[in-house]
C-alpha cells in the first residue's frame, strides 16, 4: 500500500541483502520511522515491544529473525535457541508458531553451511505468500461489499465497521479486514469505515485511521463503545475484523472488545465477518474460549496515554489514579455462533470445523 504516494510493505529485506527494515508502529501516527533489525534478539524485541504487531506480520518478522540467527550462527543449537526465544515473545498469535515451525522444518535437514541462504529464501517466501493471501482475501471480501453496494442509492457508501488494526500494517501488505475495503475503494465503490479507537493501545485510532487516510479511504474514528449505537440506527452495513487465532471449531480470537461488537451485530442483524489468512487457523484447538491463551499486557498501557501536544511535542500522561489496580487482557474470543462467515484466501467459509477442514485439508490433517 502507499504512504504519501510511495509503496511500502510493513517489513522488507534491506538493500544490503541481510538486515531487515520495518515500520516502527509504536511511533505512528505522529512519526513515520523506519527501524533496522540486525539480530534475532532485535527481531524478538520488535515483536514483544510491538514495534511490529498483527498476527501475519509477527510471523513474517519471526521468519526473518530466524534468518538473522542463522547468519550469525547456523548450528543446531542456534536454530533451536532462536526458535524458542522468538516463540516466547507473544503467546496468542498462532502465526508466530507457524512461521517458526516452517523455518525449522526447512532448515533442520540442511547442513549448517547451507542454512543462512536457505533461511533468507524461506523468510522472503513467507512474506510474499502473505501478500498474495491477503490479496485473495480482499478479492473474496470484495464480493460482499459489491452486493451491498448494489442495494444503495447512487453515491451512498457501504458502511463498514472494523476493530483494532487488521490493515496492511498488521500484515506484510494489503491487510486482512482492510483488503476488501481497499479493493472496493480502488474500484470506485463508495465505502466508508467506522474505525474503533481500540483501547488501550488505540491501534484503530493511531494505525487504521492513519493507513486509511494515506490511501484516501473515507473513515471516521469512534470510541469503542459507539458501535452498538451505530448498529441500532442502521448505520453499519457489515463488520469486518481480523483475528490472531481461529480454533478448529470456528471460534475467533481477536483484540479485546471484538466479542462485544459481535454481540451487538448479532442483536441488530448486522453481518459480522472475520478476515483471516490460513496460517491463523489452529487445528490443534477445539474450543477457542477454553483453550486459546490470552495475553495479559502491562498495566501502563491502560494507566497512560501518549499523544501530541498543541505545540507538537509527544508526551505521555497518566489517566488512572495512583493506587488503582489494572487488568489488561489483550484479546477475547468470539464464539463461532456469532460469526457470519470467515473470509479466507479460498473463499468465504462458514465458521465451523467442517468448512475449515474442507477448505484447508492440508493443514487440518484430513
Amino acid at each position: 500500500m502507499k504512504v504519501d504516494g510511495r509503496h511500502f510493505r510493513s517489513i522488507w529485506l534491506e538493500p544490503d541483502g541481510w538486515s531487515v527494515g520495518a515500520i516502527d508502529q509504536r511511533r505512528l501516527p505522529h512519526e513515520f520511522i523506519i527501524a533496522k533489525i540486525t539480530t534475532a534478539e532485535e527481531a524478538g524485541e520488535a515483536i514483544s515491544s510491538m514495534l511490529v504487531r498483527g498476527a501475519p506480520l509477527i510471523g513474517a518478522t519471526a521468519a526473518y529473525g530466524m534468518a538473522l540467527a542463522m547468519r550469525g550462527d547456523s548450528s543446531d543449537a542456534s536454530l533451536d535457541r532462536a526458535g524458542k526465544m522468538l516463540a516466547a515473545t507473544r503467546p496468542t498469535a498462532i502465526n508466530l508458531k507457524w512461521a517458526i515451525d516452517e523455518m525449522q522444518r526447512a532448515l533442520a535437514p540442511l547442513a549448517a553451511s547451507a542454512r543462512a541462504e536457505a533461511a533468507y529464501g524461506r523468510a522472503r517466501e513467507i512474506a510474499d505468500e502473505d501478500v498474495e493471501i491477503n490479496r485473495e482475501i480482499g478479492r473474496h471480501g470484495l464480493d460482499l461489499i459489491e452486493k451491498i453496494a448494489a442495494t444503495k442509492k447512487p453515491g451512498e457508501p457501504v458502511n463498514v465497521l472494523t476493530h483494532c488494526n487488521a490493515g496492511w500494517l498488521a500484515t506484510v501488505d494489503w491487510g486482512t479486514a482492510t483488503s476488501p475495503i481497499y479493493q472496493a475503494h480502488d474500484r470506485g465503490i463508495a465505502v466508508h469505515v467506522w474505525v474503533d479507537e481500540t483501547r488501550p493501545r488505540n491501534q484503530g485510532a493511531s494505525l487504521t485511521a492513519w493507513e486509511l487516510g494515506h490511501h484516501g479511504v473515507p473513515h471516521t474514528v469512534i470510541p469503542d463503545n459507539t458501535g452498538g449505537h451505530l448498529m441500532q440506527h442502521r448505520m453499519v452495513d457489515l463488520a469486518i475484523v481480523g483475528t490472531d487465532r481461529v480454533a478448529a471449531n470456528g471460534d475467533v480470537c481477536n483484540k479485546i472488545g471484538t466479542y462485544l461488537k459481535a454481540l451487538a451485530a448479532h442483536d441488530n442483524d448486522v453481518p459480522f465477518y472475520v478476515a483471516l489468512p490460513s496460517p491463523t487457523i489452529d487445528f490443534s484447538i477445539d474450543d477457542g474460549v477454553r483453550q486459546i491463551p490470552i495475553e495479559q499486557r502491562a498495566a501502563s498501557e491502560v494507566t497512560h496515554l501518549t499523544g501530541r501536544t498543541a505545540d507538537g511535542r509527544i508526551e505521555t500522561v497518566r489517566v488512572v489514579p495512583d493506587g488503582s489496580s489494572v487488568a489488561n487482557f489483550g484479546f477475547d474470543v468470539t464464539p463461532a455462533r456469532l460469526v457470519t462467515g470467515l473470509i479466507t484466501e479460498r473463499g468465504v467459509l462458514g465458521a465451523d470445523r467442517a468448512a475449515l477442514a474442507s477448505a484447508f485439508p492440508e493443514r487440518s490433517g484430513r
